[in-house]
Parts: structure tokens; C-alpha cells; sequence
């Protein structure tokens, strides 16, 4: 990983609050991670009550970020990515399918949660022929990530943007549109949108959304596949389009997920 050690983002001293559930710990729960508390596994616990479906989705959402990854890198040519909500370090992170397959691609990795900057400067290093960075900073302070990530990628060459489990963080539809176009707007022609989100698909995953929300800050909300879909609008969608995680090019025999949990996915190319 870069090591920016003047910048402010190095210089902030995170505050962690372990006496309330976590969003990044609580999904690190579902993934089966022991980066958590008692607070965050009983506000996991609660949730999985509701939806038993949820660690099934949380684990097929990973592993269609990783072959998102490797279909930019081995087919599009992809080399430089903005991971945006990172969330904590697990299997298979971003940099770790990049560089395995190209071990020169530059990644840069964005969330505002401090827990998630102290794991991300002990674990997100990166092959010494490229490039590994993390960005202190909210989706919403579009501004600041697009000029921070220029310390490591350049914007004249094509960007693979990631927004994986993050888009659900904005309550507006409309703002997080918004934010996806200035996204867009920042990269030039060859580059590529990942979004995927949980899905209001079932009774089960908006309950299990209704009983996180009222633990665990911010509020994440589960849309249809119709508005995920709509994030990639004006884009070229990569077959098989916005799908549920493992519909989206799942590797022949892999039968370790459920044929459709409630969480879709897709990318698409820019023009």
C-alpha cells in the first residue's frame, strides 16, 4: 500500500466506539469474520432472524465481486480501480484479484469508517509493480475522493468504479444517481461501473433491512433490481446484465451459493 503519511487522512486519529453495533463489523459478522464485538454479532444475530438468507447473499456478493474484477482485468484490460465502501478487509479483496492477474494495476480504496482505515493500512498492501491506497471519505464528498484518487490512478486512462454494498447507505434515489453521474463523469471512455446492492425481493430481506435500521447507523436501504438496474442507465451493460449475485457469469460446478439470493448486481461499459 502507498504510504501518504503528511496527508490528513494518515494524520486522523479514528475514534472507535465499541458499545454500539457497527455497520462494518456487522457485515463482517454475516461473512463470518472475527473482526466484531458481542454488540455487533447480537445485532447480526437479529438480522439473520429475520433473513437466514442473508449470510448466503453476503458471500455470493464477494465472490461476484471477484469475478466482476477478473472480467475487467483478463477481458476489458482494465488496471486501475476506485473501490468505494470497502468495508473490512476479507478473502479476495480487490487489489488481491487485480494484481494476481496483473500485478501493475493501481487501486484505490474509499470508506469513511475509521475501523475500516486502521484494518485497510495493516492489510490492504500491495504487489510492489502497482499500486494500493485508501481514501478517508464519504461517498457523498464525491469531490474530495475524485481528487485524492489522483495520487495514485490517472484519469486519462479507463477506471473499473466499484460500488458494491454502498449505493443502500444513500436514503435518496435521486441523490445517489446524482452521485453515480459526477462519478462517471470524472473517467474517460473504456471504463467500467460496477453497482450491486441488496434487493427488496423478498418479505424477508425488507424486514431484515427494518430490523438492521434500527441498531445500526446509517440506514441502509434495499431496492428493486429495476432502480440498481437504473444506476447503470447510459451505459453498455456487460451480459448477463443486472442479476442476482450468482446468476451474474458463475463459473461451471459452482454450486457452493444458492441459485438467487436477494442481492443483484451488474456492470457495464462506458462510451
Amino acid at each position: 500500500m502507498t504510504d501518504h503519511a503528511g496527508s490528513p487522512d494518515a494524520e486522523r486519529a479514528p475514534k472507535i466506539d465499541t458499545t454500539v453495533p457497527h455497520q462494518a463489523r456487522v457485515w463482517n459478522y454475516l461473512l463470518g469474520g472475527k473482526d466484531n464485538h458481542l454488540v455487533d454479532e447480537r445485532a447480526g444475530k437479529a438480522v439473520l432472524a429475520a433473513a437466514p438468507g442473508l449470510v448466503a447473499m453476503a458471500r455470493a456478493s464477494r465472490v461476484f465481486l471477484t469475478r466482476a474484477v477478473r472480467y475487467q482485468v483478463e477481458q476489458a484490460g482494465i488496471r486501475q480501480f476506485l473501490d468505494i465502501g470497502t468495508g473490512l478487509p476479507t478473502a479476495n479483496n480487490t487489489h488481491e484479484t487485480a494484481q494476481a492477474l496483473a500485478p501493475e494495476s493501481r487501486i484505490v480504496y474509499v470508506d469513511f469508517d475509521p475501523l475500516v482505515l486502521v484494518h485497510a493500512r495493516a492489510l490492504l498492501t500491495s504487489d510492489p509493480l502497482g499500486a494500493t491506497d485508501y481514501i478517508d471519505a464519504d461517498l457523498r464528498d464525491t469531490e474530495k475522493i475524485l481528487h485524492l484518487s489522483q495520487r495514485t490512478l490517472d484519469f486519462t486512462r479507463p477506471v473499473g468504479i466499484i460500488l458494491l454494498g454502498i449505493l443502500g447507505a444513500i436514503e435518496s434515489y435521486a441523490e445517489a444517481r446524482v452521485i453515480v453521474r459526477t462519478l462517471l463523469d470524472a473517467v474517460p471512455a473504456g471504463s467500467y461501473l460496477l453497482v450491486g446492492d441488496g434487493t427488496n425481493t423478498s418479505e424477508a430481506m425488507v424486514t431484515a433491512a427494518r430490523v438492521r435500521n434500527e441498531s445500526v447507523k446509517p440506514p441502509y436501504i434495499v431496492r428493486s433490481p429495476e432502480q440498481i438496474a437504473g444506476f447503470l442507465d447510459g451505459l453498455d451493460l456487460v451480459e448477463p446484465g443486472v442479476v442476482s449475485f450468482p446468476h451474474w457469469r458463475p463459473e461451471p460446478g459452482s454450486a457452493q451459493h444458492p441459485a438467487h439470493v436477494d442481492g443483484y448486481g451488474g456492470i457495464a461499459y462506458k462510451r
